[in-house]
């Protein structure tokens, strides 16, 4: 019929729009290759997105779909799913007190290089605010496989604190008594019963400068990671709820699944797998 009469008259006699007609004259044609392929392909995004709990942005989501090579693709196909990774917060909360009279260890880390798993570890603590007030975290990592192989949680910031952390980590490790463990100056790392728990296990203490914070990047850049994918989207009314999705994050998603640029996109466990 349009080819005997021109378009705009047949749209003016049926009272419908010449835009409307050519999207359903678009419908009806059977879709290309590439548009089956994207369509196969935002389903997985989707699929692949939710599995990182809204986190990958298109470089690391390109990595889990096994794609690295169509990045500007996926970051395409992401934004007409209106698919977004999560926004940093420059949000955070001072947990160092470096005005003590503890001894302070010296930088053993600066220019060390790392070529296995207890080699260096590193070890921090941060505050998560809850509905019932502050929730403190501290970590122990190991910067080889960027894994966290020591946690604990409590409403006090203290020594007994960072102690069960960094006794997680030895009950999961058993490393060599020359392994290196650095943190910052705080009075909790300088307290005699945290350096009576390093030299119990023959450990290294190490210190950051003053006022340097890049001596302790790689447990800052966890920190970061932590509140950038989990805190700062949440709203906990009760510090069992922050405990238990802290827990979740770390053993779940985190160790486990995460894909860290640094580890060719691998998660720390499968990292540390592959070294066996």
């Amino acid at each position: 019929m349009s080819g005997q009469y021109k378009v705009a008259w047949l749209c003016e006699a049926l009272l419908v729009s010449r835009s409307g007609y050519y999207d359903w004259k678009e419908r009806r044609r059977q879709p290309g290759s590439r548009q089956l392929e994207n369509t196969f392909l935002r389903a997985r995004i989707r699929e692949e997105f939710a599995r990182s709990r809204q986190t990958y942005a298109s470089p690391r989501l390109a990595h889990a779909l096994g794609c690295p090579g169509r990045r500007n693709r996926i970051a395409r196909l992401m934004r007409s799913e209106r698919l977004f990774a999560r926004q940093r917060s420059k949000d955070r909360h001072a947990t160092t007190d470096s005005r003590h009279g503890g001894p302070i260890a010296p930088n053993r880390v600066r220019d060390l290089a790392i070529h296995r798993p207890d080699q260096l570890w590193v070890s921090d603590a941060t505050g998560v605010l809850t509905g019932q007030g502050w929730l403190y975290l501290v970590a122990v990592l190991d910067v080889f496989s960027r894994r966290v192989i020591g946690w604990a949680m409590s409403p006090i910031l203290d020594a007994p604190l960072v102690s069960a952390a960094l006794r997680m980590a030895l009950s999961q490790r058993r490393p060599a008594r020359s392994l290196i463990l650095h943190s910052d100056r705080g009075s909790q790392f300088a307290s005699a019963a945290y350096r009576h728990l390093l030299a119990q296990h023959g450990l290294v203490a190490s210190m950051s400068r003053p006022g340097n914070c890049y001596d302790n990047a790689f447990i800052e850049s966890f920190w970061s990671t932590l509140k950038y994918e989990l805190v700062y989207h949440h709203r906990f009314a009760t510090r069992a709820e922050a405990r238990t999705a802290i827990f979740d994050y770390i053993e779940t998603f985190y160790n486990r699944t995460r894909l860290h640029s640094s580890l060719d996109y691998l998660s720390p466990i499968t990292f540390e797998s592959k070294l066996n």
